[in-house]
């Protein structure tokens, strides 16, 4: 939720919908304002899942950290992608397209995580 929340602020309130200029690249409202909640939920998304989803987990915390990443770096290529194709090619609303595309990336992320990042051991102690 505070990722759509920081997507739809980005978006219609600090961009209005306009394109985001520097003097390097030009980006979409909707790719600037995804890159704008993405500053703010990637920190919190990670002790967020280290220190309440996955506190049992195996993995050295040193080794969380990588691995969280190239998770989220496959996150942020669901996202530019799908954004880009739900936006841009199906002529759908910002914020419908990044409610869809959260669904899609919430759901690769968690099992990511689960499985890669912050796995667990299996428990010997039951046999």
């Amino acid at each position: 939720m505070l990722d759509i929340c920081l997507f739809m602020f980005a978006h219609d309130v600090l961009l209005q919908g306009e394109m985001f200029r520097t003097s390097y690249v030009t980006l979409t409202a909707h790719i600037a304002a995804f890159l704008f909640s993405f500053i703010f939920t990637f920190p919190i998304g990670f002790f967020l899942s280290r220190y309440v989803v996955f506190e049992e987990s195996s993995v050295r915390k040193r080794e969380q950290l990588p691995k969280y990443l190239a998770v989220v770096m496959g996150a942020i290529l669901m996202n530019y992608f799908c954004l880009k194709v739900f936006i841009e090619t199906m002529k759908i609303q910002p914020l419908a397209s990044k409610i869809l595309t959260t669904i899609f990336v919430v759901a690769f992320s968690y099992y990511s995580q689960k499985y890669f990042t912050f796995k667990s051991k299996p428990d010997d102690t039951d046999e």
